[in-house]
């Protein structure tokens, strides 16, 4: 291994820390990347990075799992924050994309246990585990970078937009579909890991680039074709229409979606369905009642972050509500037709996406009116303040 590729992985396992560390404790990321970076050995500075982010990544996913139970009950301190070394307090705020994660994570865990009853091989379960921890690792790599910079929101989505239509132009076929790309043993579908992330990102900011990015998918859908996914683009896109009629660049978007859909509602679809992708809904009940009940509650879950956000947050309605109408729509397509069941069936794609998709909600999002802050010192008024160990106790 060079001395630049160990420098360079020192580097990503900072930058991961970093975006996974709960709101309030960023602090301690830079801290870390900063102590990194002073370190002039690259094999002493990977083993430190790699360290750190090993022995923080049990209380960050511990804080992030607890955080939705914990908005549930404000003003009240819970004892497992003296245990993590995270304080978990209540403070008017809350976490749509922990919400996200933890919902992500319940799914993917509740398709392996149906997977594992319906006597899946075991690599497919593999694939699903390894797809969620590649997904959570490019959340927390993406999550605060020029992904979400409305500066490059359009460049980014014109780029995954060409991605498309070249899987469309030149992806592998089965049955004169072109949806997938192959990654030597394994069918990736881009339009489940980029699409969501790309109309959610639209609904947000909508410009020039970022329109034609949403046409030349559309175009790239109906050459596919994708019935499923050029109907979660058109729907998505419906919603972003309905909440704002009067914006520059929507109107335009959605045409290109409709008529995408209205192509692929022409064309015929003769895929059949593969055990353990599609029909699962209908097949998991065929395993068994409780197989039955976990795929469902599994896809459920997947509409909880657009619900509670919905609820919650004022400020960002319409990244709620196509975020949820966007993976209504996948749900819904795999119940009608043969499309991949996401995140509860087999498949990496729609696993990545969605994870990938959280980027767009919010880290946190505090109510206009009504919310109070309580600090961490158990004041009333201002903003939470948290105090943190010194780096040695809270890595012991």
């Amino acid at each position: 291994m060079s001395i630049g590729l160990r420098r360079c992985l020192a580097v990503l396992a900072c930058h991961l820390l970093q975006g996974a560390m709960p709101p309030g404790l960023e602090g301690w990321g830079r801290a870390i990347r900063l102590e990194t970076r002073a370190i002039e050995d690259d094999g002493d500075a990977l083993v430190f990075a790699l360290g750190s982010l090993c022995g923080l990544a049990p209380r960050i996913f511990a804080h992030h799992l607890f955080q939705p139970i914990v908005a549930l009950f404000p003003g009240r301190v819970f004892p497992w924050g003296d245990v993590l070394g995270m304080p978990l307090r209540h403070d008017g705020t809350s976490h749509p994309r922990s919400i996200g994660i933890v919902c992500a994570v319940g799914a993917a865990l509740l398709g392996l246990v149906y997977l594992t009853m319906a006597g899946a091989p075991m690599r497919y379960l593999g694939v699903n585990a390894g797809a969620l921890l590649i997904g959570l690792a490019m959340l927390a790599m993406v999550g605060g970078t020029p992904w979400r910079d409305r500066r490059w929101s359009g460049v980014m989505t014109l780029a995954m937009a060409i991605l498309l239509l070249g899987t469309a132009l030149f992806g592998d076929k089965d049955q004169d579909a072109a949806r997938w790309v192959r990654l030597g043993p394994l069918f990736i579908q881009p339009s489940l890991v980029l699409l969501p992330v790309m109309i959610v990102r639209f609904a947000q900011s909508p410009n020039g680039r970022s329109t034609l990015g949403m046409v030349i998918a559309a175009v790239a859908l109906a050459l596919q074709p994708d019935r499923a996914m050029a109907g979660m683009l058109a729907t998505g896109l419906a919603v972003l229409v309905m909440m704002r009629p009067d914006a520059p660049f929507v109107t335009p978007a959605f045409a290109s979606g409709v008529a995408s859909f209205a192509v692929t509602l022409i064309r015929t679809d003769t895929l059949r369905p593969t055990p353990y992708v599609e029909k699962v809904f209908y097949s998991a009940f065929d395993v068994h009642i409780v197989a039955g009940l976990l795929v469902m509650t599994g896809a459920a879950l997947l509409l909880v972050p657009a619900i509670v956000g919905k609820l919650c947050d004022a400020d960002h309605q319409e990244t709620y509500l196509v975020f949820g109408a966007v993976w209504f729509t996948a749900i819904l397509s795999a119940a009608l037709g043969n499309y991949p069941t996401p995140i509860v069936g087999y498949g990496g794609s729609a696993v990545i996406g969605y994870v990938l998709s959280l980027t767009m909600l919010p880290k946190t999002a505090r109510p206009r009116v009504g919310a109070e802050a309580v600090p961490h010192d158990g004041t009333k008024g201002g903003s939470a303040v948290y105090r943190c160990p010194s780096a040695v106790a809270y890595l012991a």
